[in-house]
């Protein structure tokens, strides 16, 4: 399997190659040269593994048609190190829930860091630590946070030998537990940087570093957000396990319902539908800041300034510009490499947005690819969490919650929609008290959180001081 750049660049690469390189060299983001596709007879086999099995026997199937650059028996033995029941409370890892005929919840949040990034942070540490020990290397990774991609990618990395975390997160844009789970961590192999700014100005330093090859290669720079194919790939797989729990044969089709503000989570059902898993619809919930709403709605893309970009009650989604988006624009273009380039650099640099409402490739947007959207309101996230509570006995966090307005919008007799959880309730607290009156319950390890020492740089929201601070704790 071979991979490449959205963006054209010559280079076709394995899978351990660009799992620690993050960008391409172009700029791009990688994709692989051709989706895997996925037959009635490998859908059938793949329902008796995770039935008799398990998800990591699961995970380790759909990764295998990807990967073909580690041994599958050590791609296995990862998979069944990441995946356990001690690390994610339940021998399904991912279970479902029924609150109503036809409305299911698929519980992605009982990982080390409350939040559905576990589940795909927790393989990639192993997976760095795997190849950088068989290559004898070490790696230097920065990130960019809104939320739950830093403590999900610090707690799958502290300790990891030859791996360093530099993670930027917006100065008091997140949650206090958010911000307590990041900044008490000790570890010496981990550095939070405070951005002066909003998410979309750490995105951008971290893809300023990315692009400046010289500087990449020398500190050997990696990162570990969803533009990192791996991670994205290890998120196809919860979408498998979903459809196998809400449903009992493979002529069945689902839909699903996916709070997303970078694209990355609902990018994973696109390359599940791709490879051919029974998707009907793919149903992206936004915020207030509803760029990708607005672009499935009308064809626009545009990129909000960051004075536009609304400080919300599900902040995680607080993001204008979604990385994983041009991957989908990619395909939905007719892998279009030249158009892409222009769109995602010329267009988005010069105008800030770009058109498609006059392409006839948009019409296949919701037609060919299933893609719907909506978005929510502080209201509407309250309301939500009111109902959910009342009727079912089942307290939902903010971007959950967004998820599960919108998709009472988009539900379809005889198809079972599936909301994918965001994060536990206690990550957001202040407004589970608002709308309920009430805190949610915390787990035991996280008493106290708030009050520990915190360790953390506070920067203006430019790249040449971010290098300058890489550089110098490099050993």
């Amino acid at each position: 399997m071979k991979y490449l750049s959205t963006r054209g660049h010559a280079d076709r690469k394995q899978f351990c190659e660009i799992l620690l390189e993050g960008l391409a060299p172009d700029g791009g983001l990688y994709l692989p040269e051709t989706y895997p596709q996925v037959d009635a007879a490998t859908l059938e086999k793949w329902r008796a593994v995770y039935r008799d099995s398990g998800y990591a026997d699961l995970a380790f199937e759909v990764l295998s048609l990807y990967i073909d650059d580690i041994p599958s028996a050590d791609l296995r033995a990862l998979c069944r190190k990441t995946y356990t029941e001690a690390v994610f409370g339940t021998p399904e890892i991912v279970p479902l829930r029924q609150l109503e005929p036809g409305l299911y919840l698929e519980a992605l949040s009982n990982g080390p860091t409350l939040a559905f990034k576990d589940m795909a942070m927790q393989l990639l540490g192993n997976l760095f630590e795997y190849e950088l020990a068989r290559r004898g290397e070490e790696l230097n990774i920065l990130g960019a946070t809104s939320g739950d991609t830093g403590s999900a990618a610090e707690y799958a990395m502290r300790g990891k030998k030859g791996v360093r975390v530099f993670m930027t997160s917006p100065q008091g844009r997140m949650s206090p537990f958010q911000q307590a789970q990041m900044f008490s961590l000790q570890d010496a192999n981990i550095h939070n940087i405070a951005i002066e700014g909003v998410f979309d100005d750490c995105q951008d330093i971290v893809k300023a570093v990315s692009n400046d090859l010289a500087f990449k290669r020398t500190y050997k720079i990696g990162t570990v957000n969803s533009i990192n194919w791996a991670r994205l790939l290890a998120q196809v797989v919860y979408y498998f396990a979903g459809y196998f729990q809400a449903t009992t044969a493979n002529g069945q089709r689902v839909s699903f319902t996916v709070p997303s503000g970078n694209f990355g989570n609902v990018c994973a059902g696109h390359v599940a539908r791709m490879m051919g898993l029974p998707v009907d619809k793919l149903v992206v919930a936004t915020n207030e800041n509803d760029v990708l709403d607005e672009f499935f709605r009308t064809g626009v893309y545009r990129v909000r300034a960051s004075a536009d970009t609304h400080e919300t009650s599900s902040p995680s989604m607080d993001i204008s510009k979604a990385s994983n988006f041009e991957r989908f624009v990619f395909d939905l273009l007719g892998r279009d490499a030249a158009r892409v380039a222009d769109l995602f650099g010329a267009q988005l640099s010069t105008q800030g947005r770009f058109d498609l409402s006059g392409d006839t490739t948009f019409q296949s947007a919701a037609q060919h690819y299933g893609f719907a959207s909506g978005k929510s309101t502080h209201a509407d996230r309250l309301q939500t969490i009111r109902d959910t509570f009342a009727r079912f006995g089942t307290m939902i966090d903010t971007h959950t919650a967004d998820g599960l307005k919108v998709a009472r919008q988009n539900l379809q007799a005889g198809v079972p929609m599936i909301v994918l959880e965001t994060a536990l309730p206690i990550k957001f607290a202040a407004t589970i008290e608002e709308a309920l009156g009430q805190l949610p319950p915390r787990p035991a390890r996280f008493e106290g959180i708030e009050a520990l020492p915190k360790r953390v740089q506070l920067m203006p929201a430019d790249a040449v001081l971010v290098k300058a601070y890489i550089a110098s704790h490099v050993d």
